[in-house]
């Protein structure tokens, strides 16, 4: 019993500090620049096979700020609030996934990831680099702060993603 309430009283305080970093770092954050060949995604595989990368994602849609309220009020429109949750929405409204080749020297920036398995340690290091092979490592690893539970947005250029970039969420 005492373990149980030491495990509920541990992952209350990583929830707590994860809240309220989320409010300290606002003025920090700058949103993902939105261009033709970026694609907002969940991972849902990265590995290597014959000597190359590939990525299966999950396409997604996402919106934040003002964009995020309108998408909100037309998609969710007996909530009872006035404006999306946290500043963001996301719609994801197929389970069609889509497999695409990673260039080897792909650009992977992470916000924030247990970098020590402490979850508690965890901070936000705006746009950390990070390797491929890192980055499936993480996705893999079940923690209370799983990377796997993040969009991200992934930058394609001629059949081959380039770039993985970690959206953070509040």
């Amino acid at each position: 019993m005492k373990k149980t309430a030491f495990s509920m009283v541990t992952i209350a305080s990583v929830l707590f500090y994860f809240i309220t970093t989320a409010n300290a770092v606002g003025g920090d954050y700058t949103p993902v620049p939105k261009s033709a060949d970026t694609q907002s995604a969940y991972i849902n595989k990265l590995y290597e096979q014959g000597g190359k990368w590939y990525i299966t994602v999950d396409p997604i849609e996402w919106y934040e700020g003002e964009a995020a309220n309108k998408v909100f009020a037309e998609q969710e429109p007996d909530s009872g609030l006035d404006e999306a949750p946290d500043g963001y929405y996301i719609i994801n409204g197929s389970e069609e996934t889509a497999t695409f080749e990673v260039n080897a020297g792909a650009d992977v920036q992470m916000q924030i990831f247990d970098h020590d398995g402490n979850p508690e340690d965890a901070q936000i290091n705006w746009n950390e680099q990070i390797t491929l092979s890192k980055l499936a490592e993480l996705l893999t690893t079940e923690d209370i702060l799983s990377v796997s539970d993040y969009p991200y947005h992934v930058t394609i250029h001629d059949g081959k993603v380039t770039k993985i970039v970690q959206q953070y969420i509040p």
